[in-house]
């Protein structure tokens, strides 16, 4: 199953790997081995958390390598049609309130909230997807179902 990433979100991805892999993890890999050097393990929270962080690191860099390894870098050209596709940045007005939100469509793997990404596999990118300026989409969420006018949609 190939992952949809940005180009920029691969990149981001693939440092954090390479961090990890050729900085992080050996410093860890270091600490343990002196913390196992200086005698009885049982009793050595050096050495137990280096373990633990060894762990988390080895189980990371697997995550990320079947991620890079599926990754399907997907351009954000704006298409001829002005629909709103990957990589867009979409403006919206929720009609009730008349509060303006403004979310930038990534994939999965690079969503951040208070960025504004969220994926286009979430319940507001999967309605916006096709869409255009102008348009008027209803997303279901816990507490309903809001409206929103697409006020702007320009890509990067």
């Amino acid at each position: 199953m190939a992952h949809l990433i940005s180009k920029d979100g691969f990149e981001k991805l693939k440092a954090e790997w390479q961090h990890l892999k050729y900085t992080e993890r050996p410093a860890v890999q270091r600490r343990v081995s002196d913390a196992a050097a200086e005698g009885d393990r049982s009793e050595n929270a050096e050495y137990t958390y280096g373990r633990m962080r060894l762990r988390e690191i080895d189980k990371r860099l697997r995550f990320l390598d079947k991620i890079l390894d599926d990754a399907k870098i997907v351009s954000t050209t704006e298409p001829n049609d002005g629909s709103i596709r990957f990589g867009a940045m979409v403006s919206l007005e929720e009609t009730k309130t008349k509060k303006q939100k403004k979310y930038s469509l990534v994939g999965p793997q690079e969503i951040d909230p208070l960025q504004g990404k969220i994926s286009i596999s979430s319940p507001v990118g999967k309605v916006l997807i096709g869409k255009k300026q102008g348009d008027t989409v209803k997303v279901s969420v816990p507490k309903g179902t809001l409206e929103y006018l697409i006020v702007e949609v320009t890509y990067p």
